[in-house]
């Protein structure tokens, strides 16, 4: 998996003052959970997170504190409710042995069958929670599509993997290939219909074809 470094200085007042006059300045105030250090409060600028933020790609980070580097993941996010700039983050440091929780993205290869003969195609997980060591975690989740016909579901099961644990139901659906509107829509007028005739006319119709076809015999 990828790794982005970002430098950062340790906060010695974390206060709201502090805090504010750290934003005025474009910079980030972040904290760093886990570890021998607890708690560690730190800041950084904000340009330096965005190849972090506004990518889908997913990444670890080394974050140099001083002549200190430590692995770390984003663990949460803050925006500004109008400007979108970043108000705070949150991370959480990891050794190399431990597992850890991440989204990853998950990326379609292939066509669906059902696709050719005139069928949607419907995402329901565009990302997946996986656990594993960092080592063993992919930067997408990769599946196969092409098998998919209309009526088709692509389950969790199948994305399946042993470097890593999928945190999502068996049968949780990723994608799916679903019939046409318009042959769905054609369906639901018949149904309608038929279900607009009272038995006792279809009864009273299906009489007469037999009497019909008894006086022709």
């Amino acid at each position: 998996m990828k790794s982005i470094t970002i430098n950062g200085s340790k906060r010695e007042s974390v206060g709201k003052k502090a805090t504010r006059a750290l934003r005025d300045a474009g910079q980030v105030p972040c904290v760093l959970y886990g570890g021998h250090d607890n708690v560690i409060h730190f800041s950084a600028s904000e340009i330096d997170f965005e190849p972090l933020v506004y990518t889908s790609d997913v990444h670890t980070v080394k974050l140099k504190l001083g002549e200190k580097t430590i692995n770390a993941v984003l663990q949460d996010i803050q925006f500004h409710p109008v400007t979108d700039s970043i108000l705070h983050m949150d991370f959480y440091q990891f050794d190399d042995e431990e597992p850890i929780t991440m989204t990853i993205p998950v990326q379609t290869v292939g066509q669906p069958i059902g696709v050719k003969s005139g069928g949607l195609f419907l995402t329901n997980l565009r990302r997946m929670d996986v656990r594993g060591l960092v080592s063993d975690l992919p930067d997408y989740i990769e599946v196969d599509i092409s098998k998919l016909e209309i009526g088709d579901n692509l389950y969790v099961t199948e994305a399946a993997s042993d470097k890593y644990e999928i945190l999502h139901d068996d049968d949780e659906v990723i994608c799916m290939v679903n019939a046409p509107r318009d042959l769905e829509a054609l369906e639901a007028d018949v149904e309608e219909e038929d279900a607009e005739v009272p038995a006792t006319e279809q009864t009273e119709e299906a009489e007469e074809t037999e009497e019909a076809s008894e006086e022709e015999n």
